[in-house]
């Protein structure tokens, strides 16, 4: 009885490793036929690259203006920083600037320190800093804006930038000259090669949109010289660049 207990259970061990076997000797086929396939795919591919390039006249300007105010009290610092930049603000409108296209970036108050070997750290006061990003629309106006606000107190002027309202229109017009180029790129390197072009895998873009013109200025704590001459001011033009990478599969 007990011989043919041992029997049986060596069948059944003897079968369940050959189950056994079989499952990981398929899978084994399986990953190394996926592996097989995934090197094939990677090398019967081309990728060829276009660029195109379009080139815009800008049609605002931004620029940063801002007051900076140092005190003995939150109190004073505040108040004489408020009606500073109130009267910048006043300044930038009556120049023609709409209230939408000015608005506030930066509002930081925080105490200020001195450090010495022999004291330490010695509270000085405190300073505010307010700045406003302000949008012009009209190019003649910009150095007599930056004048007039100066004189009415901002005693900082930063990131003067010339660029377009409609950044869209341009990248899609740079981007379809880059995929044309690019295809035709792939057509004749394949016509070169003698290779056929099969689906299209894969597209990378990169979108270049530098900006043509920027300074940055602190004018000084006691404000803009009512005599200081208007800056001339030039836009000129934008260059928008697209690369357009497409992966193509190899027949």
């Amino acid at each position: 009885m007990e011989e043919q207990i041992l029997k049986f259970l060596n069948k059944v061990f003897t079968l369940s490793a050959v189950l056994i076997l079989g499952v990981l000797l398929f899978f084994v086929g399986d990953i190394a036929y996926k592996f097989k396939n995934l090197d094939q795919a990677s090398n019967y591919q081309i990728t060829v690259s276009g660029e195109g390039k379009v080139y815009a006249k800008p049609d605002i300007a931004l620029v940063n203006l801002g007051v900076k105010t140092e005190g003995q009290t939150t109190q004073d610092v505040i108040a004489r920083n408020t009606e500073k930049m109130n009267a910048v603000i006043k300044a930038v409108k009556d120049s023609g600037v709409e209230e939408k296209d000015i608005q506030t970036t930066n509002y930081n108050l925080s105490p200020m320190y001195n450090y010495t070997e022999a004291a330490g750290r010695i509270f000085q006061g405190y300073e505010l800093q307010q700045n406003l990003q302000v949008k012009i629309r009209d190019f003649a106006k910009v150095g007599d804006i930056l004048q007039k606000a100066t004189t009415a107190g901002a005693n900082l002027a930063s990131n003067l930038q010339f660029t377009t309202e409609n950044q869209e229109q341009y990248k899609q017009e740079a981007r379809a000259k880059a995929i044309a180029q690019a295809k035709s790129n792939a057509q004749n390197l394949a016509s070169v090669s003698g290779v056929n072009l099969g689906k299209l895998i894969n597209v990378y873009e990169n979108y270049s949109y530098p900006m043509m013109y920027g300074s940055e200025k602190a004018i000084g704590m006691g404000g803009a010289v009512d005599s200081a001459p208007t800056p001339t001011i030039q836009p000129g033009e934008q260059e928008i660049n697209v690369t357009i990478n497409l992966v193509y599969a190899v027949k």
